[in-house]
């Protein structure tokens, strides 16, 4: 396995031998094969190694006996503890979601701090198995039928050759020791399950599973090689602009019958999904000037092309007075008052009862922890919650804004009012807050 190890990185060219490779180590039996494969090859490397604090002693454990074989074998060793759960109550994450951005926001913070090159995983040939499956049953792009990727920016997976049944001889054979997560072997999460229940009944089906996986692998990332040069020639003749303003003529989708596929793979890369897309060609031959956000870019449908330019940077805290006009991001906000007291009939227009607000108002961006009481609800709810329940994509998360008076939330701008601020028999005049998006030239 060693040689094969050695070949695996040498024909996909993941590392050097003079470079400093910082190895994820879990205490599983793929990651500590993976660390004594690079010890033993003479390889630079420390360990790094996330606590996410989920199952109690069990987690403790792992740290303290990853920590003691690098203490044995004379190797950095850095750890972290998360508070994984609250991460992801604040942030409306799964709790797999959340470790996952926790520990690789950490691992390019070390990788920084201590100058390393590459991180490498342990990921083997049976999770690039289930992955794919995964992605397969959630309706994922060709990339997603590809496998876990052998190396992506920095980090590379030198285990990607091996099955787990190959990792778990090869550990026993030479006395590896390594721990189990008991969690491994419930179905709780739907990796597991694909693990214990999909994958042994495709097994039934064709017994080589993995050695047909692998050349259909193999030839899924042709095809993905040459749709990436058809993508780039495309761009080259109809896409035109620079960092500030980007232009994509409506006529080169003339062609095509899978248009929002297209135009996705031209500017996924600014933040924008595919539902985005698929509206946005639907818009193609309508009335000009439907737009679409992210939180860095926004894309408008013009006469004959689409329009992307960044966000404009102005999200700072603003203060709202009566009978003005306010601008933040792609934003606009106009407050004016009445004695009409008509509740409001859109999202984007908040009536709200003008004695119970304490000028002036404060607009900002919405943080983890905010919460307010939803309008027609008697109890609160966060808003990270509030926006997930309405299906929120993480990008159209990251541009809502919220109004507040005397540090109460009256109104998630653009959604809904708080229920304390509605109109009722006593309201004698109201504040009517309306709320739209523009477009910076």
């Amino acid at each position: 396995m060693t040689e094969q190890f050695l070949n695996h990185i040498q024909s996909n060219d993941l590392c050097r031998k003079d470079d400093k490779i910082l190895l994820a180590v879990s205490g599983g039996v793929d990651s500590m094969v993976m660390l004594y494969l690079f010890r033993d090859a003479g390889f630079s490397v420390g360990v790094a190694h996330c606590n996410f604090q989920l199952r109690g002693k069990e987690s403790d454990g792992d740290e303290k006996f990853v920590e003691g074989v690098c203490t044995e074998l004379g190797l950095p060793f850095y750890s972290v503890r998360f508070d994984t759960e609250l991460y992801a109550w604040d942030n409306g994450l799964s709790t797999q979601m959340a470790a996952r951005e926790l520990r690789y926001q950490w691992f390019e913070r070390l990788m920084e701090e201590h100058h390393y090159a590459w991180l490498a995983t342990g990921h083997h040939f049976d999770d690039t198995l289930e992955t794919v499956l995964l992605n397969w049953a959630r309706g994922s792009s060709l990339e997603g039928l590809a496998g876990i990727p052998v190396k992506n920016k920095k980090i590379i997976r030198p285990l990607l050759f091996a099955t787990r049944a190959h990792v778990e001889k090869f550990a026993e054979a030479h006395g590896i020791q390594w721990r189990d997560d008991q969690s491994n072997f419930t179905d709780d999460y739907q990796r597991n399950f694909v693990r214990h229940q999909i994958i042994p009944k495709f097994k039934e089906l064709n017994p080589s599973l993995e050695a047909t996986l692998h050349n259909g692998l193999e030839k899924i990332r042709c095809d993905l090689e040459l749709i990436y040069h058809a993508v780039e020639t495309w761009k080259g003749k109809f896409i035109s602009g620079d960092d500030h303003r980007i232009t994509i003529q409506k006529s080169g989708f003339a062609a095509y019958g899978h248009q929002a596929d297209l135009l996705w793979r031209c500017i996924r890369e600014y933040g924008f999904n595919f539902e985005q897309c698929r509206e946005a060609v639907k818009a193609l031959h309508g009335q000009p000037g439907k737009q679409f956000f992210t939180p860095t870019h926004q894309l408008v449908v013009d006469r004959t092309s689409l329009i992307i330019t960044p966000q404009p940077e102005a999200w700072t805290e603003t203060r709202i007075d009566r009978n003005e006009e306010y601008t933040m991001g792609p934003w606009r906000l106009t407050v004016a008052t009445s004695k009409e007291l008509k509740p409001g009939t859109s999202p984007s227009v908040a009536v709200i009862d003008l004695q119970k607000l304490k000028f002036p108002l404060v607009w900002r961006k919405w943080k983890a922890g905010d919460y307010f009481f939803p309008l027609g609800m008697e109890h609160r709810r966060k808003i990270s919650d509030f926006l997930t329940d309405k299906k929120l994509s993480r990008a159209d998360k990251g541009v809502v804004t919220v109004l507040e008076s005397e540090g109460e939330i009256v109104w998630v701008v653009g959604h809904r009012i708080d229920n304390r601020y509605k109109i009722t028999s006593q309201t004698q005049e109201v504040a009517v807050i309306a709320a739209s998006s523009h477009f910076v030239q």
